[in-house]
């Protein structure tokens, strides 16, 4: 089944960087929840893989539908990175349906494995992503300062790296472009609780340098109405993350998504 190959709509199109398929909210409704996405005018998606698991699934359904996915260990798994456990994820990163290696990073918020442990897992991934000259795909969270000590030593190798899902703030945020790094953002932006600052923070992310992304199942926009009775986050919604952008930055919603598609296609080498 290929799902994704070209869609007849004359609306926005729109690339969504960051789609957990694998999770098992999406397990009974996978065909679905793309069909609707393209519906919705979301022209291609990159699958997030997060550990060997879930990356050898994420690569298996984008052979399937016709999509893109990632390969790597989560900071929050990185205490099961064994030299054995990266073997493989350095066999997955060959596929050329993966076009970039993570989701990886730092998170020192929550600490589910160790400082010492995510520094080493991240350290590996840092030397894959230079040896097959594939980007990053990265998560941060408390973790700015270390995350750039160890990205400046690569800076001169990597291919390109992007901050998914940002939710920092503003000094974070310039450091990250100080290094030519890309920014994803998410439904997060919508949130009036906590997420208010990107409002301020999106307007300073270069138009070359910004993608978005939906994270679903996870962070469904708040700004959604009605809201899925499930509460679920889906590709289908990335339009409305989107316009939702387009506006705080008094952009026409055609122009930021052809931005953000090209953006995309430019830093994972799509077709």
């Amino acid at each position: 089944m290929n799902t994704f190959m070209m869609s007849n709509t004359d609306s926005n199109q729109w690339i969504d960087i960051g789609v957990n398929l694998s999770n098992k909210q999406f397990k009974s409704d996978q065909p679905q929840v793309l069909q609707d996405a393209k519906e919705s005018g979301v022209e291609s998606i990159i699958l997030t893989g997060t550990s060997v698991k879930e990356s050898t699934l994420a690569l298996k359904q984008a052979q399937e539908y016709g999509l893109y996915s990632t390969a790597g260990i989560h900071p929050h798994d990185a205490k099961e990175n064994s030299t054995d456990t990266f073997k493989k994820i350095t066999s997955l990163a060959q596929d050329p349906k993966v076009v970039a290696i993570g989701e990886t990073g730092l998170d020192f918020n929550r600490n589910f494995s160790t400082p010492e442990d995510q520094i080493a897992s991240f350290q590996k991934h840092l030397e894959l992503a230079t040896q097959i000259q594939k980007p990053l795909f990265l998560h941060e969270r408390d973790a700015a300062d270390q995350m750039i000590d160890m990205l400046k030593e690569f800076k001169n190798d990597l291919p390109d790296a992007v901050i998914h899902c940002f939710t920092g703030v503003k000094e974070d945020l310039i450091r990250y472009l100080d290094l030519g790094l890309y920014i994803g953002i998410t439904g997060w932006i919508c949130d009036e609780r906590r997420g208010f600052h990107l409002h301020e923070l999106v307007k300073i992310i270069p138009s070359d340098r910004l993608m978005i992304e939906t994270d679903a199942p996870y962070l469904l926009p708040r700004t959604l109405t009605p809201k899925p009775k499930n509460r679920r986050n889906e590709p289908k919604y990335l339009p409305h993350i989107g316009e939702y952008i387009a506006n705080i930055l008094n952009k026409p919603t055609q122009q930021f998504a052809e931005e953000t598609n090209a953006n995309t296609k430019r830093f994972f080498k799509l077709p």
